[in-house]
């Protein structure tokens, strides 16, 4: 979906595909035909953005056979589709049974993550749309903050430093300007947008930036004013920002509260959960460890690393942070200028919600991706963008 920014920017909205399971091509393909198409005709739309998660497999693939991307490129256009923009921080099996840290590897300090940064770079360059000549590949925060020394620093530092030059290279050869934004997220080294500002001052050139995650913003009760200021002042850009919202309970002391966020304990994503005390942020690696001890204080708001759907908030006693979305994105696009010009939707733990709020179908699954898409237009127009054919 595009819309037109007061100032003139274009700036498009879309989907982020990690929520269907696919590792190879085939399947891929499969996405376009079972989930994003039919996404696409219950917003009554020619044209639907979507944020295509392309892992290893799929990646290898498009990078080996030129006629293979060019079938890709050939069926989203069939399909109604464009691509702007690319998922590139989960490398493989982001579909397991059970995924939590293995997400976060290959991370920064291994070969593994700039070949693939690379190649999904190329990929974007030859999918971008013709009239758009700027695209975006959200990546994983460094690392996972664990054994993450100064030797590691420095081994992350060169291998962006590379991915910047490769990317210089690439617009020259292609004139498509591609741009890595680094994913903060509890946890990690880069866990708050605060913490991107050394790592990303210390590299050349603005090729590599920060992806603003509002559900992530949320979690580590993060001011979106004061931190999108500061990387302002710092001259980081936003090349993309995902518009999500965490799980927020009130009062964690209450047993019943307790119980409710018991139910959001699943085994297969990372639910790092937090609080914002006057000793400053406290959390834990996973939301069962909070809700089975005494571990966090009970005194204040508890957070939780679980992307809840834009327009469907849990009952009480819990909610969402859909309000901190809404303040995030009038800073990020509300003001005379966009901060960004890449917007989307990434609620991937559908199938991770408590059982009775799952979608049991492909068409309730299409169902509800549309409404949160609804949901994040109306936001849009309602800070004065227009919505476009």
């Amino acid at each position: 979906m595009r819309f037109r920014h007061p100032d003139g920017t274009l700036v498009h909205l879309s989907y982020c595909t990690n929520v269907h399971p696919a590792e190879t091509l085939d399947g891929v393909l499969a996405q376009l035909r079972d989930h994003c198409e039919p996404v696409r005709r219950r917003l009554d739309r020619d044209r639907l953005g979507i944020g295509l998660w392309l892992a290893k497999d799929a990646t290898h693939v498009l990078t080996a056979d030129p006629a293979a991307l060019r079938a890709l490129r050939a069926e989203l256009d069939r399909r109604g589709l464009e691509v702007v923009t690319l998922n590139g921080f989960p490398y493989e099996g982001f579909g397991a049974e059970a995924v939590k840290h293995r997400v976060y590897r290959p991370d920064w300090t291994e070969p593994e993550r700039l070949a693939h940064t690379t190649d999904l770079a190329r990929l974007l360059a030859a999918l971008l749309p013709d009239d758009v000549a700027e695209g975006s590949v959200s990546t994983l925060p460094l690392a996972w903050r664990t054994g993450f020394d100064e030797r590691a620093a420095t081994t992350t530092r060169t291998a962006l430093t590379t991915l910047t030059q490769r990317l210089d290279a690439l617009e020259e050869l292609t004139g498509k300007s591609i741009r890595i934004a680094l994913e903060p997220e509890p946890g990690c080294v880069v866990e708050t947008l605060a913490d991107a500002v050394g790592p990303l001052t210390a590299l050349p050139g603005d090729r590599v930036g920060v992806c603003v995650d509002t559900c992530h913003l949320a979690t580590s009760f993060e001011d979106p004013a004061t931190a999108l200021a500061a990387l302002d002042t710092a001259g980081i850009r936003v090349p993309k920002a995902q518009l999500s919202a965490a799980l927020h309970a009130d009062r964690p002391h209450r047993p019943e509260v307790r119980a409710a966020l018991g139910a959001f304990a699943e085994p297969r994503f990372l639910h790092q959960t937090r609080t914002l005390t006057a000793a400053g942020l406290r959390g834990t690696d996973d939301l069962p460890e909070a809700v089975a001890g005494d571990t966090l204080p009970t005194t204040a708001p508890w957070r939780a690393h679980f992307h809840i759907p834009l327009h469907a908030p849990p009952a009480p006693p819990l909610t969402s942070t859909l309000p901190v979305l809404q303040n995030a994105l009038a800073h990020l696009v509300g003001g005379a200028r966009p901060r960004t010009r890449h917007l989307e939707v990434e609620t991937y733990t559908w199938q991770a919600l408590p059982p009775g709020a799952r979608p049991r179908t492909r068409g309730r699954l299409a169902d509800g991706i549309a409404a949160e898409l609804t949901l994040a237009r109306d936001l849009l127009t309602d800070l004065g963008l227009k919505e476009l054919p």
